[in-house]
């Protein structure tokens, strides 16, 4: 036991770094376990949109969006996204894939759609870098759709 506290003392900031890190994973671990809605690649995503009545929810800003998005997705900012969820009421028993330019803004809104009980919401992991990367199709507009 001596020893332990002769290390932990020596290399007190290592010690530190690893309860972080270990902090860090444990709460990813037990959020990923806890959330309501599931992670989709974009492959399964494009056998997913294959269901007529999947609906694509794009929460990048409109300068991003028009620039590329996926064909008949809608485009709601997630700055604007909890006060505008309700448009998306008469879909909250189709399933639902938000996206976003790499993935990470796309949990913010997947957590606002699953605390307004929509009941299958999907997040495409990597966003549409990853959908661009693997060369699905893109639609771009010139003009802005909210």
């Amino acid at each position: 036991m001596d020893q332990y506290l002769e290390f932990i003392s020596n290399h007190y900031l290592l010690c530190l770094g690893l309860v972080v890190v270990a902090y860090l994973l444990i709460q990813d671990l037990v959020e990923s376990t806890f959330n309501k809605y599931q992670g989709l690649s974009p492959l399964l995503t494009v056998a997913k949109m294959n269901d007529a009545d999947t609906v694509i929810v794009d929460v990048r800003e409109p300068h991003e969006y028009i620039k590329g998005h996926i064909e008949d997705s809608i485009n709601i900012p997630l700055g604007k996204f909890p006060e505008k969820v309700n448009t998306l009421d008469k879909y909250k028993s189709q399933p639902i894939i938000v996206v976003c330019q790499s993935g990470s803004r796309s949990v913010s809104a997947c957590k606002t759609l699953t605390k307004n009980n929509f009941e299958k919401v999907f997040n495409m992991i990597g966003g549409m870098q990853a959908w661009q990367d693997n060369n699905f199709p893109i639609k771009i507009t010139s003009t802005e759709k909210f």
